[in-house]
């Protein structure tokens, strides 16, 4: 039975199918915290909201990224990873209290694209500032 999970081909599809899952999840965790629904704004051509969740979506990847490139078993890369995910909640949450004059969720929701493209920008970049950290 070792032998099957030291394949390469089923450690691949063993990862895949758990940052998947984890995407998900996380996902859903990022929609519960923000005001306004992702892929309803997204499916009325919300731009703004969908390069802020085009971020998210890339941060987290980055993130396991990294996690899957230095852990050799699904347990740490989940590990690493659901930490990572929490810094770039963390990250969020900064950025939403750094920005006093006016709420990111409402200019988002609101299609405020230049605030959406920096919301983007903030969640990738600190995904390689995290996936640093876990290198």
């Amino acid at each position: 039975m070792d032998q099957f999970w030291e394949n390469e081909y089923i450690q691949i599809a063993a990862y895949y199918s758990v940052v998947i899952l984890c995407m998900i999840v996380f996902l859903a965790v990022f929609e519960a915290v923000t005001k306004y629904k992702n892929w309803e704004e997204i499916k009325k051509g919300n731009l703004a909201v969908a390069m802020a969740t085009g971020g998210k979506i890339f941060g987290v990847a980055n993130i396991f990224r990294h996690t899957i490139a230095l852990h050799d078993s699904l347990l740490t890369m989940v590990g690493w990873g659901i930490y990572g995910f929490i810094l770039l909640l963390t990250g969020y949450f900064i950025f939403e209290f750094l920005t006093p004059k006016f709420k990111i969720d409402d200019e988002i929701q609101n299609d405020n694209r230049a605030v959406g493209l920096i919301s983007m920008v903030i969640s990738i970049g600190l995904s390689y500032v995290i996936g640093a950290g876990i290198s």
